[in-house]
């Protein structure tokens, strides 16, 4: 499946992708300083290769009106990184999707590893592409969930519409600094 928007391409995995994520979770690494700095974890590039081939073996024969969850970016014919989403529960909590009585929304997000690249407006075009994809697809409402030092975060999901409506005050810890852990929510 393909969205193209703005000079963007939001697409499925490719074969060729792997050896991006690889570096990325292993060499350069900058981008997971705005993403959850808290969550990084050393790796290496055997298991980043592996891990990333069985993804891609995973995905790469959906049919085009399967529901995606995850969209490579490509941007002037270059993969530049992705948008995926998740669920959070009626506390902002990431939780399994599930059957149950549980309320589950839709939480979306986005990495642009390519550090070049950063603070150029890609990301909010990227972000609204893979919001319409929802929107287009029956979702009403949609949130997306950053640290309150990720200030380029902050500012995109206001550009995109997106309104704050949880604060976690020093929930997230980086570089032994306490940040707000912060939820926004968009309706169509």
């Amino acid at each position: 499946m393909i969205i193209e928007s703005d000079n963007i391409i939001l697409r499925d995995m490719i074969e060729s992708d792997i050896e991006d994520y690889v570096r990325w979770f292993t060499v350069e690494r900058d981008w997971e300083s705005w993403d959850a700095p808290w969550e990084k974890e050393d790796t290496c590039e055997e298991t980043e290769r592996k891990k990333w081939t069985e993804y891609y073996e995973s995905v790469k024969d959906l049919s085009d009106d399967a529901q995606r969850w995850k969209f490579e970016i490509e941007w002037n014919g270059r993969h530049i990184g992705w948008v995926s989403s998740y669920c959070i529960d009626e506390n902002y909590e990431w939780v399994q999707k599930s059957k149950d009585c549980q309320a589950v929304y839709n939480a979306v997000g986005i990495d642009i590893c390519e550090p070049e690249l950063c603070g150029k407006g890609i990301g909010t075009k990227t972000l609204r592409a893979f919001m319409n994809y929802f929107f287009e697809n029956g979702v009403d409402e949609l949130y997306t969930q950053t640290w309150s030092g990720n200030v380029r975060m902050i500012r995109c999901a206001e550009k995109l519409g997106f309104a704050e409506c949880g604060r976690e005050a020093g929930e997230r810890e980086v570089n032994g600094q306490k940040y707000d852990g912060l939820t926004f929510r968009i309706t169509k």
